[in-house]
């Protein structure tokens, strides 16, 4: 299908230009009318079959969106009852100080998930909430700033530039910030507001892979109009991403 994408562009003006080039060298008025219809009716074929094109890939991107959302809340799903499992335990066994150790660790786990959902930005909503579903090979843990809105701290093309940086960021201790392909990396981001700036810091704990090729692929791929990263001077495995408001 790429392939066929890629030479269309080229074949197309050749299979049209093909009944031009052969009636250039006759004189007749009807010749020239079917070359023009040819021509015509390559070009409506084109449109259609670009337009079709575009049509089916919505539909891939939307049918993909939905199956990763429906897996995600599967998994939210999932955890409650898990949750819900535990304090019924606690409950039968009377164990209220497990009890309350349980209720605290959910109720954490519920302003974490508040935080992201009231960052303002959709696609990076749907990117951290999602994060755990589309990416098995990172344990990201997020922190949010309390009361951080982006949506009315950036315009539109910041908030993107914004969510594209976070996703470069990941990706690059994905590849380059583990020491073999079987590791689970743990990975924190912090998010929050200082003065002026938006500052997300990465923190990767545990076993770390090559800082200095970390580091060049976080200088490569994370490069923004505005965004600025660089090295925290707390960890080796520290970056930053900080972006004006």
């Amino acid at each position: 299908m790429m392939n066929v994408r890629k030479l269309l562009p080229i074949a197309m003006p050749i299979i049209a230009s093909i009944p031009l080039i052969l009636v250039y060298f006759a004189h007749s008025l009807i010749l020239h009318l079917l070359a023009c219809l040819w021509g015509l009716f390559v070009a409506v074929g084109y449109f259609r079959y670009i337009h079709k094109l575009n049509i089916l890939d919505k539909q891939r991107s939307v049918g993909s969106l939905q199956r990763t959302a429906a897996a995600t809340l599967g998994h939210h799903r999932h955890d409650w009852m898990n949750d819900l499992q535990i304090l019924y335990g606690y409950i039968q066994l009377n164990k209220h100080d497990k009890l309350m150790e349980c209720v605290d660790r959910i109720r954490e786990r519920m302003n974490k998930e508040t935080s992201i959902s009231r960052l303002g930005i959709p696609s990076l909503v749907f990117y951290l909430q999602s994060f755990r579903e589309v990416n098995t090979s990172i344990m990201l843990d997020v922190d949010i700033q309390d009361g951080l809105q982006l949506g009315d701290l950036l315009d539109q093309d910041s908030a993107e530039e914004l969510t594209a940086a976070i996703g470069e960021m990941i990706r690059a201790y994905q590849f380059a910030g583990r020491s073999s392909w079987g590791d689970v990396i743990q990975l924190s981001m912090k998010m929050y507001r200082e003065k002026d700036e938006i500052v997300v810091v990465f923190n990767q704990d545990g076993n770390c892979g090559n800082a200095e090729m970390l580091r060049r692929r976080i200088e490569e791929n994370v490069i923004g109009k505005r965004i600025k990263t660089g090295q925290t001077l707390a960890e080796q495995h520290s970056f930053e991403l900080r972006l004006p408001c």
